[in-house]
C-alpha cells in the first residue's frame, strides 16, 4: 500500500514550509540539496521537524491544506508536540533504514 506524507520543514531561523509527498525520504533530500528552485531553496529550508503519514492521498491533501491555513503558533505547537527539540527527523529516518 502506498503511503503519503504531510511534512513541515524549517531552517535555522525557523521559517516554516509545509508540503505533501508520496516519498518523504526523496523529497527531504531534494530540499536539502536545493534541487527544486523556489521558496525552500531561497530560504535554505532543510530540516524536517514534523511529518505524518496517510494511506489515502485525499486525506493527505486535505491535511496539508488545513495545516497551511493555520496560524504560525498552531504549527509550532504541532511541531513541538512531536519534536520539542526541533531535531532533524530526516537524520533519525536515515538511522532507522
Amino acid at each position: 500500500m502506498r503511503k503519503y506524507y504531510v511534512y513541515i520543514m524549517t531552517n535555522r531561523t525557523r521559517t516554516l514550509y509545509t508540503g505533501m509527498t508520496n516519498d518523504l525520504e526523496r523529497r527531504v533530500m531534494e530540499h536539502k540539496q536545493k534541487l527544486i528552485p523556489g521558496f525552500t531553496s531561497k530560504y535554505n529550508i532543510s530540516t524536517l521537524v514534523w511529518y505524518q503519514d496517510f494511506d489515502d492521498v485525499e486525506q493527505a491533501i486535505s491535511a496539508e491544506k488545513t495545516i497551511k491555513a493555520w496560524r504560525r503558533e498552531k504549527k509550532v505547537a504541532l511541531i513541538e508536540e512531536m519534536n520539542p527539540e526541533w531535531a532533524d527527523l530526516a537524520l533519525e529516518q536515515q538511522g532507522s533504514s
